[in-house]
């Protein structure tokens, strides 16, 4: 199994699903489109990765970057390549897809609740978890819809959280892949702090990472469910 990893910040691998990966023995290419590396053709993948990142989707001046790897996605995606993304990830394959990318109205920063739709309860990717999950948020942007897709999961703050387009696309706004460690390094990062003191206050990092450290668990296990089933269901090379 030969897998596209999109990495757009160090502190942001694909953690608990890399974990997955590496136990089915998947050769792994990385790219870390921040720091200048090319990206390949899309050709010779069996899946595409797109993990988070302190930038915007919509920030093509700073990051001209952004373009080709906009490019890339929806290419791979039309042509039925596997696709996941993880919160700046859904918003480069919502994008991609032609959808509307912009800020919201407030960061969304916490351990909170997702509820899925009932198209997720009957999805083979979702189906057999809660109907509500504790996620971990961290984002100031979010997205609509592209036109054809299934929406997935939603918040009390923002409706789309996850969706599926076509037969193997998902991308999910919230994370579930995190570690402690990688979490800790995310308070470190003047972009995210920015937003978890906008959100929660000056001082509400140790009340965040004592939430996160109670609910890891059951996030990370959450999270290695969902991208197991996704695996099996649409990347018959990686059973």
């Amino acid at each position: 199994m030969r897998v596209l990893v999109l990495q757009h910040i160090s502190c942001e691998p694909p953690g608990e699903f890399e974990d997955v990966l590496v136990e089915r023995g998947a050769a792994i290419h990385r790219v870390e489109l921040d720091e200048g590396e090319p990206l390949p053709g899309r050709e010779g993948f069996d899946l595409i990765v797109a993990m988070g990142g302190p930038m915007s989707v919509n920030d093509e001046d700073e990051h001209p970057w952004l373009v080709d790897e906009k490019r890339l996605i929806g290419d791979a995606v039309c042509a039925g390549t596997p696709f996941w993304g993880a919160c700046l990830g859904v918003q480069l394959l919502a994008a991609s897809l032609g959808a509307r990318v912009y800020a919201g109205s407030l960061p969304e920063v916490g351990i909170l609740p997702v509820t899925l739709t009932d198209e997720a309860l009957a999805d083979p990717v979702f189906a057999g978890l809660p109907r509500e999950l504790h996620t971990l948020q961290w984002h100031g942007d979010t997205f609509d819809l592209p036109e054809g897709a299934v929406r997935l999961a939603g918040s009390a703050a923002y409706p789309n959280q996850a969706f599926r387009y076509g037969r193997a696309a998902y991308g999910v706004q919230f994370h579930l892949e995190v570690s402690a460690g990688m979490a800790r390094e995310w308070a470190g990062v003047p972009a995210y702090t920015e937003y978890l003191d906008r959100t929660l206050g000056e001082g509400a990092a140790p009340k965040l990472f004592g939430d996160f450290d109670a609910a890891e668990r059951s996030m990370r296990q959450a999270g290695r469910s969902i991208f197991e089933r996704f695996l099996d269901a649409h990347v018959p090379i990686a059973r």
